[in-house]
């Protein structure tokens, strides 16, 4: 782990939230120190229920989808989920879907969360997000929107998201946060193809000068895109990425953040827990490691810790890059399966951690 000097974007950030939400910021001033004792400083990424009023190509929960059997998500379970997780100095979440904007409780839920105690982000496609409810997000707590976005060619993007005029929309979305001083950046899958297109550089421009960060996921062999390999990309293409962080306001999950590298961010920076309990190491690696209606969201945590691909330090993004790991552990141990698959199927005795990743120096 390496520390980085802080942007000062990133400080100025950091001071608005010590006015605005000074217990958040006491548990992010405390994140050096976590990680240096081997805890995870965590984003939760909230699937609070999978709802949604769009069928994207790229969907990455779609096997979640539809009616199943078992205990799901009640307002009173996620006060109690996020009542554990600032006992363990969690301050960040994420909430997402499906669609959040056409939960009915969604306001209820922002509540159950406590805005006071984490620092809300809520994705969304901005179908539904217009001034009025982007001034209301923000009054009951929400920091920012992230908003998917797909091109700038307004076709591409509307095929891609199976939803005829959700690019004009999602446009009139963008300006709507503005207007309403409601945090936002912006949320686009890269496949290997679009990273080194003309039509990527255009785009992270275009909202750049309008004062908006460009936020990359890379393209996953994972839901809709099971099996979908030509989209991947690997270490030139990501090394390419680094380059135009230099250059543009654009980032990935492996961006340096709170002045640290933590590398891989799946359960030590960030986690998911499903619409029915179970906790992900990421959003896209589908093995549960643990469920927060049968045990405390801390045991769930620390066992992902043990497991040496979210334990230690990785330099990559094994889900979106490693061939050999999407390989092993994805295709030949969760594809074909019902999800999530429990991780005690997905990983052994021989994927135990070693080094914790506070004692490896990614700097060197």
């Amino acid at each position: 782990m390496t520390d980085q000097k802080l942007r000062p974007e990133e400080a100025n950030r950091r001071n608005k939230l010590k006015e605005e939400k000074p217990l958040v910021y006491e548990k992010i001033m405390k994140f050096d120190e976590k990680i240096r004792r081997g805890e995870s400083i965590a984003i939760i990424q909230f699937q609070y229920n999978y709802v949604c009023n769009f069928a994207c190509q790229h969907c990455s929960i779609k096997r979640f989808q539809g009616k199943k059997e078992g205990r799901t998500f009640t307002i009173p379970d996620v006060k109690d989920l996020f009542r554990q997780a600032d006992e363990m100095g969690l301050a960040r979440v994420t909430i997402t879907g499906g669609e959040p904007l056409v939960f009915k409780d969604f306001d209820e839920l922002v509540a159950a969360i406590d805005p006071q105690k984490f620092y809300i982000n809520c994705d969304t496609n901005g179908w539904l997000l217009d001034v009025k409810r982007a001034k209301h997000l923000k009054k009951i707590g929400v920091d920012r929107i992230q908003l998917s976005l797909d091109s700038l060619n307004a076709k591409e993007h509307d095929d891609f998201r199976k939803a005829p005029g959700s690019f004009e929309r999602a446009m009139k979305a963008v300006d709507a946060a503005l207007d309403a001083g409601l945090g936002i950046f912006i949320q686009t899958v890269v496949t290997k193809q679009r990273l080194h297109s003309k039509e990527f550089i255009d785009f992270i421009e275009y909202f750049n000068k309008k004062g908006i960060g460009v936020f990359v996921t890379y393209a996953k062999p994972v839901g809709s895109w099971e099996g979908n390999f030509d989209v991947l990309v690997d270490k030139n293409d990501m090394n390419y990425m680094r380059e135009l962080e230099k250059k543009h306001k654009v980032f990935t999950h492996l961006t340096p953040a709170y002045g640290l590298d933590m590398g891989c961010i799946a359960v030590k920076g960030m986690f998911s827990v499903t619409q029915y309990g179970d906790v992900l190491p990421c959003p896209y690696i589908h093995t549960s490691i643990g469920n927060v209606f049968k045990e405390p969201l801390k045991d769930i945590v620390q066992r992902g810790l043990s497991i040496k691909y979210f334990g230690e330090y990785v330099d990559t993004c094994l889900i979106a890059e490693d061939k050999d790991f999407i390989d092993q552990y994805i295709v030949k141990r969760i594809y074909g399966k019902p999800l999530p698959v429990p991780c005690s199927e997905v990983f052994t005795e021989e994927d135990k951690t070693q080094k914790p990743f506070h004692q490896h120096d990614a700097g060197k």
